[in-house]
């Protein structure tokens, strides 16, 4: 039975209950917390009426960690016990950051049997599922300080090229801090999300988030309402971080140079490189001062230093449009997000490449914060979906292994989701019981140049010629971009399925060159593909006639069995050289030359068949 609520006349209605939810950008290297208050979405101060919480966490010895301002204080003096720029280390094992980053300064816990980069502290082993869930945490505590009460639900951010480890590790570091995570949603959706209603937009937009420690670049089309993500790229090992490490080695460089200068610590130096480049943000020339020693960095310096990573975010650019099929004339605004894209150098580079100023109206620190708050008030129920619709993609295409080392594309690159797709596959050999699934991810045509994501096996499938058995396999990506496979047996309905949690993220150099190979050999590995293709209707034709011979050979003369060998042979020799066309056109004669060997078999198993039945109870059968 259903409730009423009673209201006593002339009384006012009862307001509805408002649900506690917040959005996290949870940064390399910053993070906010921001919460919707009346009308707006806005971010929440600590109380020294700080929005920002540096992503530094400080580990004490029998005490609860430092995070924030005071962790980031201590990150000269106590470097080993003092952990930034964690993000960084998600999904990643320790060779991969060590080949990525070169030098680092932690020491590893080199005793964990996973491989996964864990730095050792004064407080013990600490990975980066726990650095992040300390900052969570700490920006946890900060909202249900300010909204005097406990939080259900909150939307979290991430990069858009994330994969599927780097997004599950962040949503570990959610729940060790005892967050309900409604949503894992793409940084530069949350910037989109925030920037259209906020100006009611129409239009092709590009959302240029270079952060501290990553770089994403979406093209979103925003009609009516409707923020859909047309294509995605992006580097998730390039940010400030990277201009800071170029600018230090130059302080280095300038210091050595100098006769009597100690060249200080690493930390000291980044520190350095740190405040000048926040100097150049208003200035055209940064001072570098260090005990009796100085150097003045100049504006145009900075460009040449950085000219390689600022030409790496316009090759990313590039790449979105050509996704996309649009032009640079397409594009209507382009949104900066991100605490780097306040150099000036950043905002010229993008403003020359698409011909237009970028748009800066919005805080670049606040907006992916800001459209976070906004989905997760609407995800937790206190506003209605109704007023926009948020569309996400997948940045990689998803697949699974064929026949001949080939990738069939179930999901493909830059796909809506959440989204499910099932497609049928069937087996090989003759009485094959167990077929093993082979996830991949990747742009290549073949297996061998794409990821590896999983693998299991659908066994008690029904022994049946090749070909007869029909298996449904379907790729379900969820909206956090996580994906499920599974598989079934149609006519038994057996099934297999699997949750696709690879250990480790992607290097940063794959990510990239996924998609520059993609491009760049599009017409070879189309050309492989189709021998490939070729290579197998050939091999399954050569099966079945090897077998047709053991069963009914007898049926052939020596002549017409040399005949057959003879196109046998042809058709081994060209498929071990021979292009498509030829390999297509040598089993169409070997197709031919067989034909009446295959009329010969079907006419003796229908006579077998017939053999001793009345005419009369073959006709009812055939009824």
């Amino acid at each position: 039975m259903a409730l009423l609520q009673i209201q006593e006349p002339g009384g006012k209605q009862a307001k509805p209950l408002h649900r506690l939810a917040v959005g996290i950008d949870l940064g390399t290297t910053n993070s906010l917390v921001s919460t919707s208050c009346g009308l707006r979405v806005e971010t929440l101060p600590d109380s020294e009426g700080e929005h920002l919480l540096p992503s530094v966490v400080h580990y004490r010895k029998d005490e609860s960690p430092l995070v924030g301002f005071q962790a980031k204080a201590l990150l000269v003096e106590d470097p080993l016990n003092t952990i930034a720029s964690a993000k960084r280390l998600l999904g990643k094992s320790l060779a991969e950051l060590k080949s990525q980053h070169g030098y680092l300064p932690f020491e590893f816990d080199n005793s964990r049997d996973d491989g996964a980069p864990a730095i050792l502290t004064v407080a013990g082993s600490k990975d980066a599922i726990q650095v992040s869930a300390d900052i969570l945490s700490t920006l946890v505590s900060r909202a249900e300080a300010s909204l005097k009460g406990a939080l259900e639900g909150a939307v979290i951010t991430v990069p858009a090229y994330f994969n599927d480890a780097q997004r599950q590790q962040t949503k570990d570091a959610a729940q060790l801090a005892g967050l309900n995570v409604l949503r894992l949603l793409n940084e530069p959706t949350a910037a989109a999300v925030a920037y259209g209603l906020d100006s009611e937009d129409q239009g092709n937009v590009i959302v240029f988030d270079l952060g501290g420690g990553t770089f994403d670049v979406s093209l979103l089309s925003l009609k009516r309402g409707v923020f859909e993500v047309l294509a995605t790229g992006g580097d998730t090992n390039l940010g400030g971080d990277d201009v800071d490490h170029v600018i230090a080695d130059w302080i280095a460089s300038q210091m050595s140079e100098s006769t009597g200068i100690e060249i200080p610590s690493q930390a000291r130096l980044l520190q350095l490189a740190n405040e000048a480049k926040h100097q150049l943000s208003d200035q055209k020339v940064a001072t570098i001062s260090s005990e009796a020693w100085s150097v003045k960095l100049e504006e145009s310096t900075l460009k040449e230093l950085t000219a390689d990573l600022v030409r790496r975010t316009i090759t990313s650019c590039r790449r979105v449009l050509r996704d996309a099929k649009l032009a640079v004339s397409d594009i209507d605004n382009i949104v900066m997000v991100g605490g780097s894209t306040r150099m000036p150098l950043v905002r010229d580079a993008v403003a020359e490449f698409y011909g237009k100023a970028p748009l800066t109206n919005i805080d670049p620190d606040k907006v992916v914060a800001i459209g976070a708050g906004i989905q997760a008030d609407v995800l937790i129920g206190n506003k209605s979906a109704d007023s926009f619709l948020l569309l996400d993609v997948n940045p990689l295409s998803l697949g699974i292994e064929t026949m001949g080392e080939l990738v069939e594309k179930i999901i493909p690159r830059n796909t809506t989701i959440p989204v499910a797709k099932a497609q049928e596959f069937t087996t090989f050999k003759d009485g094959q019981t167990v077929m093993t699934l082979h996830v991949v991810q990747g742009e290549r045509e073949l297996v061998s140049d794409c990821r590896s994501l999983a693998k299991f096996e659908l066994r008690e499938i029904p022994s049946m010629v090749a070909g007869a058995a029909k298996i449904r396999v379907t790729f379900q990506v969820d909206a956090d971009g996580l994906l499920s496979v599974s598989a079934e047996e149609l006519s038994t309905g057996k099934k297999a399925e699997i949750q696709v949690k690879p250990s480790y993220g992607l290097e940063s150099s794959i990510i990239e060159g996924m998609l520059q190979d993609s491009h760049s050999n599009a017409q070879s590995d189309m050309e492989t593909r189709s021998i490939k293709e070729a290579q197998l209707d050939a091999t399954q034709l050569l099966d079945a006639i090897a077998n047709a011979l053991r069963v009914d050979g007898e049926l052939l003369s020596e002549a017409e069995v040399g005949t057959l060998a003879e196109s046998i042979k042809k058709l081994e020799s060209i498929m071990a050289n021979g292009s498509s066309v030829q390999i297509h056109a040598a089993t169409e004669e070997l197709n031919q030359v067989s034909s009446e060997f295959a009329a010969k078999r079907m006419d003796l198993h229908i006579a077998n068949a017939l053999r001793g039945e009345s005419i009369d109870a073959v006709e009812k059968q055939a009824d």
